[in-house]
């Protein structure tokens, strides 16, 4: 299968079609170091016409197919072939644990997932660590901590000296999580705590500075917008900062894929997670923050209290 001159439209049919009925297949394409510009350009070369498309575009493409897209492979000049196989439906998605608790624990496909691994969600994380001034920060509370990436990123980030003098607070349901992190965080600046984070009062944890939370405050268990407004007013200093991460996202075969997966839909539907975003936009921002969203696969809301100033 050769597409030469082919307009995506149909080429997304054609694929769409094949994948139905094989788990993978192989085309060719003009080899993207053999074009330039922008996606769709036309170039004759001999007596044929192609179109251009980066790897980016190809990438994109077997994403939106459940596909992954495996090493191109040289062909006649000057095209490439190229093979999309169908993602493997395993994701922690579907797992259910006999022990509630556990569903995100150490035994859970969820605990292999290292997300600061994923270029497009470290990239903005680390960018909203800048924008909060974490050199100015003393109590920070991680909600949903789990194996403890955020405060990994955090150590690495700082100097010995600077880290020692943070006090890092982290709350997640998962026991065994919970175990893992605190063998990962053996230092006594570190607190980690199993509890139910509807139950967070219990711990009287007292006032942070910062306020980390990345996916949590979705769960199905907790009132997502009241439960926000009784963390600014009980948890948070007055010169406070947060940053909140809410998954745009499903994890498939291996594969974060770009899009969350709402109920009743076949296809990735955002009007929940808009609706949560703008409003914790809209209630920090009345609280006197100044607030920024970024990231794609992740949204990273990153509010700062106005009178403090961002590093840039």
């Amino acid at each position: 299968m050769i597409f030469r001159n082919t307009p995506m439209q149909e080429i997304l049919s054609t694929l769409h079609e094949a994948l139905a009925k094989q788990t993978s297949i192989s085309f060719e394409v003009l080899d993207p170091d053999e074009g330039a510009g922008y996606t769709g350009n036309r170039r004759r070369i001999g007596s044929e016409v192609y179109r251009y498309r980066g790897y980016k575009a190809w990438t994109d493409l077997a994403e939106l197919l459940g596909c992954q897209m495996m090493t191109p492979r040289p062909s006649d000049y000057p095209l490439v072939r190229l093979t999309f196989r169908r993602l493997a439906e395993d994701s922690f998605h579907q797992e259910q644990s006999p022990i509630h608790e556990e569903r995100y624990g150490t035994a859970s496909a969820f605990f292999e997932i290292e997300k600061m691994e994923e270029p497009a969600f470290f990239y903005y994380y680390d960018q909203a660590l800048t924008q909060v001034n974490l050199s100015q920060r003393h109590r920070i509370l991680n909600l949903g901590i789990n194996r403890g990436d955020e405060f990994e990123v955090l150590e690495k980030r700082l100097s010995p000296e600077a880290y020692r003098t943070l006090e890092l607070v982290g709350v997640d349901h998962s026991q065994s999580a919970i175990a893992y992190a605190k063998r990962r965080f053996p230092t006594t600046n570190v607190q980690l705590y199993a509890e139910d984070i509807n139950q967070l009062a219990s711990l009287e944890l007292g006032r942070f500075d910062l306020l980390i939370s990345i996916g949590t405050l979705q769960s199905r268990s907790i009132h997502f917008k009241p439960f926000l407004m009784s963390l600014v007013q009980e948890y948070l200093t007055e010169d406070s900062a947060l940053i909140l991460g809410f998954p745009n996202s499903r994890w498939i075969g291996g594969e974060m894929i770009y899009g969350a997966k709402a109920p009743n839909y076949a296809m990735s539907e955002m009007s929940l997670l808009y609706n949560d975003v703008m409003f914790a936009k809209k209630y920090l921002q009345q609280h006197k923050y100044r607030v920024m969203l970024t990231g794609k696969q992740y949204i990273f809301l990153s509010a700062v209290k106005i009178g403090q100033s961002s590093k840039k």
